[in-house]
């Protein structure tokens, strides 16, 4: 009974998420033919309501060019929550405090790489007792492997909904033995997914981080933009080792490598069948594939934000398991 409420919850909550996203969502620069606007330089598609006035003479020249009305915005410099019009409790909520940190925290660190990677920081550490919890509940899991793999057996080809019903039981005997809460993983899932969507908002509406630069990669370029340009050739894979574009090619190697450690050391090994395990494996795998393709597409900014959160994860889970392994060698 309490898994079905707290299903039910989750599910309100999402319906509630998806009904303030739907307004005040990223709305991007279209030319006569309806087309996405690009910056030449670095391959972004340009939002048209972005939240304060460019300084990059060629971005305020392409904005101008396709009618985008900017001479109204305040600079990012003064920017606050309360600038512009109410667009929504999704910008209101989320995407304007965020921005409004960055820009600030951009400011004191003299460059908006930097204030991306403290601010991701920041919330983690805010985030920290849900995520802990999280990881605590992965490791738990470890430990209750072997019991959950002797009742598999045991139920083997027992499907009457008697036997169904035993085994449920015994499952949750094993879940308490284990001090383990099924949901609790959902919970830090749930809270993740409108922080990376703010995080894409805000640095996709702020010109002064997509114009920006970190050690010496453009903030809003995408990888696979500044090495192949606007189409896919091996020779453009081969300049890019000339001109220095191929570092861009560091950044998809990074989310691979965070991405990996973060699944392995923080997922934890899933109850059931070694068939529902390897499907599991199967999947993370799929996803890890996924992620480090979508990479070359996402803006640095994004990468940043990515690979910092990835290796707070991976460090607090490695901290985690330490601790649990010190623990019950000692008892």
């Amino acid at each position: 009974m309490k898994n079905k409420k707290m299903k039910k919850i989750i599910l309100l909550c999402f319906i509630c998420f998806l009904t303030l996203s739907l307004t005040g969502c990223t709305k991007y620069v279209k030319d006569k033919k309806g087309r996405a606007v690009k910056e030449p330089t670095t391959g972004q598609t340009l939002a048209s309501n972005i939240l304060c006035k460019p300084t990059n003479k060629d971005v305020i020249k392409t904005y101008k060019k396709n009618k985008v009305n900017i001479d109204k915005l305040t600079t990012c410099s003064k920017f606050t929550p309360a600038s512009g019009k109410y667009n929504g409790l999704w910008e209101s909520l989320f995407i304007k405090p965020l921005s409004f940190i960055i820009i600030k925290i951009g400011r004191i660190l003299e460059n908006y790489g930097l204030a991306i990677i403290a601010v991701t920081l920041l919330i983690r550490l805010i985030i920290f007792p849900i995520s802990q919890k999280s990881a605590m509940q992965s490791e738990n899991m470890k430990f209750a492997q072997k019991d959950l793999e002797k009742l598999e057996k045991k139920y083997k080809g027992r499907d009457s909904q008697e036997d169904q019903m035993k085994k449920a039981q015994e499952m949750m005997t094993i879940y308490k033995k284990y001090n383990i809460n099924p949901m609790s993983g959902c919970l830090f899932a749930f809270i993740q997914m409108p922080l990376f969507f703010a995080f894409l908002e805000s640095l996709n509406r702020l010109p002064i981080v997509f114009e920006g630069k970190f050690l010496g990669y453009n903030l809003g370029a995408s990888p696979f933009v500044k090495i192949f340009g606007s189409s896919l050739s091996f020779g453009k894979l081969i300049d890019s080792f000339g001109n220095g574009t191929w570092i861009y090619l560091l950044l998809p190697i990074l989310v691979g490598l965070a991405t990996f450690f973060s699944f392995k050391l923080n997922s934890g090994v899933s109850g059931g069948s070694e068939e529902q395990q390897d499907q599991m494996k199967t999947m993370m795998n799929v996803m890890l594939v996924f992620i480090i393709f979508t990479s070359f597409t996402m803006p640095v900014s994004i990468i940043l934000y990515w690979v910092t959160g990835s290796l707070f994860t991976v460090i607090q889970a490695y901290i985690i398991r330490r601790k649990k392994d010190g623990s019950r060698s000692s008892k």
